[in-house]
């Protein structure tokens, strides 16, 4: 049509100068012969020896003399070559309708007042649609030219106009509008004008003669008639109407309200729905008896087989019965059928793809990590590779038991799935491991760190810091080279090993400032520094006790003693890493994680705490000093020569008494012998415990003896109570007396005892209380 605008007819010279007019009827009613008396056009007409359709489709061509109007034939109605068919004679009158100023309603006398004669039903169909896509934009109205053809009847064209008025009125009125149309009215959107024509063939020259006239109308802008009027301008420009044409077109094939069924077409669709509705029946019974158990997460083993039969069950029942029908339609609706069948199988489907999916992952993960915790040596690729393989077969089996052939989805994305949870697990599990691992070789390193650490730092000396670091750096080798082999066998990619080795060298490190704060504790640095004081001041070179003489300089020997001991609280006090080669290059090598405080890491003592530690083994120290000064005066208080001879001298006849007089040298050889193996046996605290239980025994039975005698004489003062009542306040001065010299003589024991006399009084009962001071 653009080539042709453009280059043949030469209307994109004319801008908005321009007009377009269709053609509208029934087939074989003269349009393509109205077309070319109006315009001197040359459609081809109907040959009058075979009556057959002549034109299909839509054909369009330009006027003669200089006329830019577009000329549009179209297509026939009611042939019967499209037979019950009408999609396209539905398609081609809306599309003549929205883009003609002027359509041409071609019709014969005979037909004006029928329903289906008259293309009223097709009109209502076309204005309809029309509103529905065209209404709300419409700005200009269309001229419905009706052209009664074979007008022989006496019948005036007025009444005949009257008639077809009234029937498009009342159609119009009974069309669905849109809400925002209901108002509308026919006269909104359409002018109409009626002309007639006679026979062609009973009358040719006043057929002529009037077809000429009605020519007038379209081409002599100074007729009364002319049809060509500004309110009916589309707007389009000529360049523009080609493009124009193709979207409305494309609107008008897209609409389904064009698209009405036939008589058949009903019948097909009833009875395939029918048929349909009863075939799927048994189908559903079958889904719905496995659908509760699928939706509760279990896996039905049966599931495909039992719907896939059912499936086919109902698809034979429906082909037998609605095959019969009208062939399209059949189609169409078996394949509605199937798209529902397959529809809800899809849904149990997916469900049960879901539990098995859901199943897999829960299984690989508790039984990867089971696997993983039973057999800590076991490599963790081969362990993880067999169970995820396993996992997967089952799942891809539960998945290929639902297969069905030719339907539209699949299980892909699922399956998908699941290798993405999979390796979303097995990164976990080896996550997971390289922790274990990671813990157990911090474990095997922080037991010899431990002893390293104890050995070096129970003896302090110059090499106390390098074999610490040598022990550190030896560590770190070979916990590195076992998280390598771990690392290798759990698929850790290498850009990732570095990281663990970070990690690994961080706990290492850690463990070993633990251990080391834990070495230079104050009770423990307290300790060193006393034992370091000690084996300086306490024990000569040769690691002997130290007996201090008169003649030694003890104050030398401790102020020496001293000063190496505290010494070493500076080397306690940091860690001296210059001897570790891993250390020393920690940054160049990435030895521990980026943001690592390490230098916070390497002070042990701060300098407050080193000054508290000092002072207190200070006092500790001073402590020893007195200590052994008591010593060195302890050995200079010796028994005096002169002493020694003097009780010689004296005890002579007593010791020769004694060795000449047999009784008491055996009486002095086993008390002798006796101290012996106490002394030798160690005995002199169990025997002094023993002599002070024995004391406090006699202590007590003396004393129990002592208050019973005192409460026997009771009744005798009861009765000089009763003689000194008469005798008055001098015999009470006797009875006291006699009373003072009682207690005495009872007090005094034997002669000459100087101990003290007993506190007695009496209580409420008339006993007696003694106390015994010095007994």
């Amino acid at each position: 049509l653009t080539a042709y605008m453009q280059k043949k007819w030469r209307l994109f010279e004319n801008g908005f100068n321009y007009n377009v007019v269709s053609v509208f009827g029934s087939q074989s009613t003269g349009k393509s012969t109205l077309l070319n008396r109006l315009f001197g056009t040359r459609f081809d007409v109907m040959n009058d020896a075979q009556r057959q359709q002549t034109t299909r489709g839509i054909w369009a061509d330009r006027g003669t003399d200089g006329m830019p109007v577009l000329i549009l034939d179209v297509e026939g109605t009611d042939g019967r070559e499209r037979g019950e068919n009408q999609d396209f004679e539905r398609k081609s009158a809306l599309f003549s309708l929205a883009i003609s100023e002027v359509l041409i309603v071609n019709l014969w006398e005979h037909t004006v007042g029928l329903y289906n004669g008259a293309n009223m039903g097709l009109l209502k169909t076309v204005m309809e649609v029309n509103l529905q896509l065209f209404g709300a934009q419409r700005e200009n109205k269309t001229l419905l030219y009706f052209v009664i053809r074979d007008h022989v009847s006496p019948t005036p064209l007025s009444s005949l106009a009257k008639t077809l008025k009234s029937d498009l009125e009342r159609i119009w009125d009974s069309l669905n509008k849109p809400e925002e149309l209901k108002e509308a009215r026919l006269g909104d959107y359409f002018d109409m004008q009626f002309e007639s024509l006679p026979h062609l063939l009973l009358q040719p020259d006043n057929f002529e003669r009037l077809a000429l006239k009605l020519r007038h109308q379209f081409t002599d802008k100074t007729d009364s008639g002319y049809v060509f009027r500004q309110a009916y301008k589309r707007r389009v420009p000529a360049d523009g109407f080609p493009h124009y044409a193709e979207s409305v077109w494309e609107k008008v094939v897209s609409n389904k309200d064009l698209d009405l069924p036939t008589q058949q077409e009903l019948l097909a669709q009833y009875r395939c729905d029918e048929i349909a509705a009863v075939a799927i029946g048994p189908f559903r019974q079958v889904v719905d008896s496995v659908r509760p158990r699928v939706q509760s997460g279990q896996i039905v083993d049966e599931l495909g087989d039992l719907t896939r039969v059912a499936r086919e069950q109902a698809l034979g029942d429906f082909d037998q019965q609605a095959a019969r029908y009208h062939a399209e339609v059949y189609k169409k609706k078996r394949a509605a059928f199937v798209q529902t069948l397959d529809g809800e199988l899809h849904a149990v489907y997916l469900n049960q793809v879901k539990n098995a999916l859901t199943l897999a992952a829960e299984s690989f993960a508790s039984q990867g990590q089971k696997k993983l915790e039973e057999n800590p040596e076991m490599e963790f690729g081969q362990t993880v590779g067999v169970l995820r393989r396993d996992v997967a077969k089952r799942f891809n089996a539960t998945v290929e038991a639902l297969e069905i052939p030719g339907v539209p989805w699949t299980f892909a994305s699922e399956v998908t799935q699941l290798e993405m949870q999979l390796e979303t697990i097995t990164a976990k599990l080896r996550k997971a491991e390289m922790e274990r691992v990671l813990k157990v070789l911090r474990r095997e390193a922080r037991d010899v760190l431990s002893e390293i650490i104890a050995d070096h730092l129970g003896n302090p000396d110059d090499g106390m810091w390098p074999g610490v670091m040598a022990g550190f750096d030896a560590a770190c080798v070979d916990a590195d080279a076992k998280l390598l082999a771990r690392m290798e066998s759990a698929g850790v990619e290498v850009g990732a090993r570095s990281a663990l080795y970070r990690v690994l060298h961080k706990a290492l490190w850690d463990d070993t400032v633990e251990a080391l704060r834990e070495e230079v504790g104050d009770q423990m640095v307290l300790l060193k520094l006393r034992t370091a004081l000690e084996d300086r001041f306490r024990y000569d070179a040769a690691g002997l006790p130290r007996v201090w003489k008169p003649s030694d300089d003890i104050d030398t020997q401790f102020s020496a003693a001293r000063a190496s001991a505290q010494a070493l609280l500076p080397k306690f006090g940091k860690v001296d890493i210059r001897k570790s080669i891993k250390l020393r290059n920690r940054d160049e090598d990435g030895f521990f994680p980026s943001g690592y405080d390490f230098t916070r890491t390497l002070v042990l003592i701060t300098p407050a705490r080193a000054r508290e530690v000092s002072k207190r083994f200070s006092r500790e120290a001073d402590a020893l000093y007195l200590e052994a000064k008591r010593s060195m005066v302890a050995t200079q208080s010796q028994v005096p020569m002169w002493m020694i001879a003097l009780l010689v001298f004296l005890g002579w006849n007593e010791a020769m008494t004694v060795l000449f007089n047999p009784l008491y040298l055996v009486l002095v050889a086993m008390l002798g012998g006796t101290a012996f193996v106490i002394h030798s046996l160690g005995l002199w605290g169990p025997v002094f415990r023993a002599v002070n239980g024995m004391a406090g025994m006699a202590n007590d039975q003396v004393h129990h003896f002592l208050v019973e005698a005192v409460n026997r004489t009771e009744p005798v003062k009861a009765k000089r109570t009763m003689s000194s009542s008469s005798l008055g306040s001098s015999s009470r001065a006797r009875k006291g007396s006699a009373e003072n010299i009682e207690m005495e003589a009872l007090g005094s024991g034997s002669s000459g005892s100087s101990s003290p006399s007993p506190m007695m009084d009496s209580d409420e009962g008339g006993n007696v209380r003694a106390s015994f001071g010095s007994l």
